[in-house]
């Protein structure tokens, strides 16, 4: 039989030899059309149908059994009914085939005996060693000439191209196909997972990144079967080549109540998880599958925007206008032209064009002014990238404008797009445009969109890189917290009992004291120095602005005499089952900004960083940001750079700028608290407050949730979550080993 596992997964999509158990002559079943498109295709192995109620399948001489089959084939698509099918991977272990596509539906998809039966599939693909694709799934296909290999039960078989498509979606491949048709859109490979029993979408990321045919990656996912490793894959392909994601099934919030603002947070903008994992690691989102394809069009041309420079040629001044609006939602820019280049299109343009950029070359443009319009705007050092909006009119014909843009083009690296607008077909000119690298669109502004995209993967391409920093933290005061806690049977430690916890690493406090009495308040804060702030110390309240329990702006004893009885009252009628451990006399921290840092420990991501703007609103306003922990400087910044208010920080109307050297570490700091204390479930720091340039940051308040000691805490390295599958491993791709 051979080795049995693939040494690369790309050998499962380039079998010598198919055989697809339940091919049928049936019209409209599943098993004729599979059988027929593998044929009609023209497979470059062998294919065998094995049904027992056939003697040949579309002039095939059709086989009873796997067991009957004269060798084992390497490839195996499965469609009987879902009873059957672990019987049927059975044989082809036996028999020794080294992988399997199971179409078949009725598996975990359909909850209760489905699960079982998925369970006992995978437990068989394992035993036997075989890779797994599916169950539930539309098929894959490879369009390499030397393959051609359609084992999927759409007849539309796309042209070969350099991009590679992956799906949880079956009912969505059919279309998508028919879409790629229809667009000129070419593909590498396709391939369905279907429940993701065996393989899922990070397996085939380590496999078309390796594969040379894939120029671009599209990933259709409902859910991340393993969000942390999808994070340490997806960062090492984006290296080498793009990967573009369109994320739906955007899920509501979470089930538990969240006992901090950073868990609340959390749970309601879950979807912006996803968003910190793309954005982590280099992937590109699309909100819609018109955009993801619009993008991988930019994308499979090759073209490289090496700057967000653009430049818009056109003979009409409305899409030119159109063209640079949805220019400034993409965050590219249109630079001012040279005088060189104004000068020299003013001699050459009707007296009535506009040799700004956009230039607009009116409606009486040739094709020669085109070809030396766009040449001299590619010659530009200050232009990255240029789009070609045309109207033929008179002499420009969508023919002629076609042979200009090429033979402006020429051999410049820069990117070139392009928009045609006529009334007649045509396909033939943008079929020469893209043929030779210039992705043609029928409106502007998706144009601006695929050229938005190769500048923010640029961007993230040469991005500066980071490591991880480590700081040193005082284990043995971490050690003493958690101990105290475990003893003392708290699961919510409050900011008094905090403290020492994080500050443990390096978090740095205001001065305070805890008291009982109104004697203690008045000689605690004596010690400290008016101004200060009285606060209530309770394991049971959360918001302590909610039942009246702050009070700020305290400058002598007989404001804090007054304050002191006003919290008593207020506690007692707004708070009175809570059990009041006493009172914390603390320094006013004046001036700076309020800002919010967290953790939250996700089923599917593990431990999570949360930055945003802070205070009391910070539920209302959610100007929040999130990271997978850990985070690096870089990502730190970004994460401070990405908020709404981040302008605030920087200094407005001639405020002095906040510390953000010190907010960046205090990120780390507790990115670092997040991966080595899976104890802690969540951590709310609210506010922080962010003290002008020099003078650093101080937390004001914090709240740490434990996980409860009869469950361990889902550590921050771990492969999958506790809930998630056991499934088959992938071949020649090693599970992470843990950190």
């Amino acid at each position: 039989m051979g080795e049995r596992t693939f040494r690369d997964l790309g050998e499962l999509f380039a079998p010598a030899s198919v055989a697809v158990i339940g091919a049928s002559n049936r019209p409209g079943t599943v098993g004729a059309s599979l059988f027929r498109n593998v044929l009609a295709a023209g497979f470059r192995g062998v294919a065998y149908p094995v049904n027992p109620r056939w003697s040949s399948v579309s002039g095939v001489r059709c086989y009873r059994s796997v067991r009957a089959l004269p060798e084992a084939p390497e490839l195996a698509v499965v469609i009987v009914p879902a009873p059957e099918v672990p019987e049927v991977v059975d044989e082809l272990g036996v028999a020794g085939t080294r992988g399997v596509v199971v179409v078949s539906s009725g598996f975990g998809e359909i909850g209760g005996a489905g699960v079982a039966r998925e369970a006992a599939l995978v437990e068989r693909a394992r035993r036997y060693g075989m890779a797994l694709v599916g169950p539930n799934c539309f098929g894959v296909l490879n369009t390499d000439p030397a393959v051609s290999l359609n084992a999927t039960f759409s007849e539309t078989l796309p042209p070969r191209g350099n991009i590679a498509f992956v799906s949880q979606s079956g009912a969505l491949c059919a279309g998508i196909l028919r879409y790629g048709v229809a667009e000129r859109i070419g593909f590498s490979r396709f391939v369905s997972v279907g429940n993701r029993a065996g393989i899922d979408e990070n397996d085939l990321l380590v496999s078309l990144g390796r594969d040379p045919a894939t120029r671009v990656i599209l990933l259709y996912v409902e859910s991340l079967s393993d969000g942390r490793r999808f994070l340490d894959v997806a960062r090492e392909v984006t290296e080498s080549k793009p990967v573009l994601v369109i994320k739906s099934g955007r899920t509501p919030a979470g089930e538990r109540a969240a006992k901090s603002h950073t868990g609340s947070l959390a749970q309601s903008g879950r979807d912006q998880l996803y968003d910190a994992l793309f954005e982590q690691s280099g992937v590109l989102r699309a909100d819609t599958i018109g955009d993801l394809f619009r993008m991988a069009k930019v994308f499979s041309s090759g073209a490289r925007l090496d700057g967000p420079r653009l430049a818009v040629l056109t003979n009409s001044g409305g899409p030119g206008i159109v063209a640079a609006d949805a220019a400034a939602r993409q965050h590219l820019e249109l630079p001012p032209l040279s005088a060189r280049v104004r000068a020299a299109l003013a001699r050459r343009l009707s007296p009535s064009a506009s040799v700004a950029n956009p230039v607009d070359m009116t409606a009486d443009a040739s094709p020669a002014q085109f070809a030396d319009a766009l040449g001299r705007l590619l010659r530009e050092p200050t232009v990255d990238g240029a789009l070609v909006i045309a109207t033929p009119t008179g002499t420009l014909t969508a023919e002629a404008t076609a042979r200009a843009i090429l033979s402006a083009r020429g051999s410049s690296r820069k990117a070139v797009t392009a928009c045609l607008f006529g009334l007649t077909d045509l396909s033939q000119e943008v079929g020469d445009l893209e043929a030779h690298g210039v992705p043609t669109f029928t409106f502007p502004e998706e144009a601006v969109q695929g050229l938005g995209s190769l500048a923010r993967y640029r961007a993230w391409a040469s991005r500066r890189r980071t490591e991880v920093r480590s700081f040193p933290v005082d284990r043995a005061a971490v050690r003493a917290a958690l101990r105290r806690a475990r003893k003392a049977g708290e699961l919510v430690l409050p900011e008094y009992s905090a403290r020492a916890l994080l500050g443990a690493y390096g978090l740095r406090f205001p001065e305070s004291r805890r008291v009982r009495t109104l004697d203690a308040a008045r000689e605690g804060a004596r010690a400290i120095g008016y101004p200060v702030v009285l606060k209530v110390a309770s394991p049971d309240i959360s918001h302590k602005t909610e039942v009246g329990g702050v009070a700020l702006g305290i400058e002598d004893a007989g404001a804090l005499a007054a304050a002191f009885e006003r919290m008593r009252s207020s506690l007692a009628r707004r708070a009175p089952g809570a059990r009041i451990a006493g009172f914390e006399v603390e320094a006013e921290i004046r001036g700076g900004k309020e800002v919010l840092l967290g953790i939250q420990r996700d089923p599917g991501f593990g431990p999570v960083v949360v930055f945003g703007t802070g205070g009391i609103y910070v539920e209302v306003l959610h100007d929040v940001t999130f990271r997978l922990a850990p985070v690096r400087p870089l990502g730190a910044q970004h994460m401070i750079e990405s908020i709404r208010s981040y302008p605030l920080l920087r200094g407005v109307r001639g405020e002095r700028a906040s510390d953000l050297g010190a907010l960046t570490e205090a990120i780390e700091r507790v990115s670092q608290l997040a991966v080595e204390l899976p104890e802690v479930v969540e951590l709310d720091l609210n506010p922080v407050i962010v003290r002008p340039q020099g003078e650093g940051v101080v937390a004001v308040d914090a709240r740490v949730v434990l996980v409860p000691s009869s469950r361990s805490a889902p550590s921050a390295s771990a492969r999958r979550s506790g809930t998630a599958r056991r499934r088959t491993p992938a071949p020649g791709v090693r599970p992470p080993r843990p950190r």
